[in-house]
């Protein structure tokens, strides 16, 4: 579900040939029995369940629409307020339904069940590009900073990401830069503890202080990833947003390049308030992707569409959707997919 950069190995040196042997004799061999599914094709397949689970309340609402005999104009009126109630907002419910329109138009449907199969092609397309995996080894360390809101889920995701690193053989160091919250220090000491990587912390000090020396330490120490956890705050409070800042800064002087990924984490159940945190810490930091938690039972899961919609309009395109998040378990943060996304939304 990763995308990881791997150095080419050499391949295995021949082996002498062993001398030729007498044919054996022809036996029938038994059929074997279909091999299993492997353990990834089934997690995956059950975290796609539980998002089905989450999304439950749009996916109930758009369906309804649906249920009916016609395809006319009261069928899409109350599509419009599905959507624009699953928090789609304006500008991604009317580029939806005209696309929608021409759909069904190009199609000649008559039946309003074939509408539901092209409304989650129109879905699909409008995501498509928010569709993005988390690339680690072009550089190292790998500097990652995860920003949010309080509540969102910042530093869980930080947790379920290491863990997701450590089992792919990556050298992970956390840096614990919310330096006056201990609550979030010691949540991030025990994700530490859990995936057996070291961290970087410091009780009160300056966050900027300690993101370059959690870099500088990285770089000593040869790890592949450097994650650093920064203090929750709303993108009212602008003197906070500009010691977000000042982290992006330092961390810069202490590797050029870094921080290659500004990650920020939102919580689904937010509705169009999310739309707002992307656009805010975008203008400050330069977002390069979205961790959505929380899509795990009163998400309406909509306003993916509408900062879908919004990118479209950015001067560097979409900000991606690296990851979303069901739970609390470590297999249910996940790439995201825009087919898979569309057809959990519709039910």
């Amino acid at each position: 579900m990763f995308s990881f950069f791997r150095k080419k190995t050499p391949p295995p040196a021949a082996t002498a040939a062993a001398p030729e042997a007498l044919p054996a004799p022809a036996v029938a061999a038994p059929p074997e029995p279909p091999s299993p599914p492997p353990p990834l094709a089934l997690e995956r397949s059950g975290w796609l369940g539980r998002l089905a689970q989450g999304l439950r309340k749009t996916g109930s609402s758009l369906a309804q629409v649906f249920t009916g005999t016609k395809i006319d104009d009261a069928l899409y009126e109350e599509l419009e307020s599905a959507l624009l109630m699953a928090d789609a907002g304006v500008a991604a419910t009317e580029a939806l339904l005209a696309d929608l329109k021409r759909r069904v138009k190009d199609s000649k449907a008559t039946d309003p069940a074939a509408v539901k199969g092209l409304l989650a092609e129109a879905i699909t397309e409008l995501l498509r590009p928010l569709e993005k995996q988390l690339v680690i080894g072009e550089a190292k360390p790998t500097v990652i900073m995860v920003v949010g809101v309080n509540g969102a889920g910042k530093t869980t995701s930080i947790g379920k990401l290491t863990r997701h690193l450590a089992e792919a053989q990556a050298k992970v160091l956390l840096a614990a830069a919310d330096t006056f919250r201990a609550a979030a220090r010691e949540q991030l000491g025990v994700w530490a503890d859990r995936n057996r990587v070291e961290i970087v912390s410091q009780e009160g000090g300056d966050p900027a202080a300690v993101s370059f020396d959690a870099v500088q330490a990285g770089r000593a120490r040869g790890c592949d990833v450097v994650i650093a956890d920064t203090a929750g705050r709303l993108p009212t409070q602008l003197h906070l947003m500009e010691e977000l800042k000042k982290i992006q800064r330092t961390i810069g002087k202490a590797q050029a390049g870094a921080p290659h990924e500004v990650l920020l984490v939102v919580d689904g159940n937010t509705g169009q308030n999310a739309l707002s945190q992307v656009k805010a810490f975008d203008a400050a930091l330069g977002l390069t992707g979205l961790v959505v938690t929380k899509l795990d039972g009163t998400a309406k899961g909509g306003v993916l569409a509408a900062i879908a919609r919004w990118g479209a309009t950015r001067p560097d395109g979409p900000v991606p959707v690296v990851f979303i998040g069901v739970g609390e378990k470590l297999e249910d943060l996940q790439s995201f997919s825009a087919h898979e996304f569309a057809q959990a939304l519709l039910g």
